[in-house]
């Protein structure tokens, strides 16, 4: 590549919840995926971070847009809003004279379909992007926690995401057996906002929750290490009088517990297809964790009690697809598996 500096190559974890940009191993963008829009006449005011700060506070004359819902596009013209704005953000670092030729590896649900496989390609070129490569997140999971995934043996990847877990066996760089549940940290949050509604008539917001979540989030009645209580304020839902509940660990693995087993049974959905050799393979080298929902409290020991195989939460779940996604790019003509 004789014009290497008028490439720049950009890795997306394009995230119901947050989009993680990478660029020369670096994570030059960790931001929220919304966006805020003024209501009249559709311009973007503020994304990420800031427009997060808005959410469920906005006036009427702005909306507060979460692009992605269930890990895909929900609406097509904030998501290319979003990627662009995005994009703009780690060029304005740059100071150069012309726009350098964008070459994109996008991280993608497992369970997309041609029309939400095409609507990221479309976001993503609309947005810039000259070579745009997608490659499914549990994949890029593999990738990111270090699996090798072109070897002639089974990996199996549980990665909880914001909108979608996705469940997938790889061998020989392909994915052979894959579940893609929209159970995940959008569902956990709204279990926590429901429970407090019906045990302490309190409402709270999606922020509050999870706030509540990250702070005593977990899937097991009685830990080694538990968490300090969380003393959410809200009104009572009768009298709208301010009221304060304290919320235990063990109160949130409570009413988590339907949801997690529902991860359970589409784990042992897919274990149940996949092939013999694969199986052996898997309980022998155990199933690995990533995303945000592997920082669960208590989760992997849940999962290897269920399911009999040993889990291992990979090391910051939270980023594994990104740092995956960037090393994808780095490969974009050897792996076979990325689309384009």
């Amino acid at each position: 590549m004789g014009f290497s500096f008028l490439t720049q190559e950009l890795a997306i974890d394009l995230g119901t919840a947050n989009t993680v940009i990478f660029q020369n191993d670096q994570i030059v963008l960790d931001e929220p995926s919304i966006v805020a829009i003024e209501n009249g006449n559709g311009k973007m005011i503020a994304l990420g971070q800031k427009a997060k700060r808005m959410q469920e506070r906005e006036n009427p004359g702005i909306k507060t847009v979460r692009p992605l819902r269930d890990g895909v596009i929900a609406d097509f013209n904030a998501a290319e809003m979003m990627i662009r704005g995005f994009i703009k953000q780690v060029n304005s670092r740059r100071r150069s004279f012309f726009t350098p030729n964008l070459k994109i590896v996008v991280g993608i649900p497992s369970g997309s379909t041609e029309v939400e496989i095409r609507a990221v390609r479309d976001s993503s070129e609309h947005a810039g992007g000259r070579d745009v490569y997608l490659i499914f997140e549990p994949m890029a999971a593999a990738l990111g926690i270090g699996l090798d995934v072109e070897a002639p043996k089974g990996s199996m990847v549980v990665d909880i995401g914001g909108g979608t877990t996705e469940i997938a066996v790889i061998s020989l760089g392909g994915i052979v057996k894959q579940n893609s549940i929209k159970v995940a940290g959008d569902v956990f949050t709204s279990d926590i906002q429901y429970y407090l509604k019906q045990q302490h008539n309190i409402k709270v917001g999606e922020i509050t929750a999870e706030k509540i979540k990250i702070a005593v989030g977990a899937v097991l009645p009685d830990l080694d290490v538990e968490p300090e209580p969380f003393v959410v304020r809200g009104p009572n839902l009768m009298t709208a009088h301010p009221v304060e509940a304290t919320i235990t660990y063990q109160e949130i693995a409570h009413c988590l517990d339907k949801s997690i087993s529902n991860v359970e049974s589409a784990i042992l959905h897919v274990l149940e297809q996949t092939p013999p050799e694969l199986y052996s393979d898997i309980v022998e080298n155990g199933i690995y964790l990533s995303g945000g929902g592997a920082l669960l409290r208590g989760l992997d020991k849940r999962l290897t009690e269920k399911v009999n195989i040993p889990f291992h939460v990979a090391e910051d779940p939270l980023r594994a697809v990104a740092r995956g996604t960037c090393i994808a790019l780095k490969n974009t003509a050897n792996y076979p598996f990325l689309m384009r």
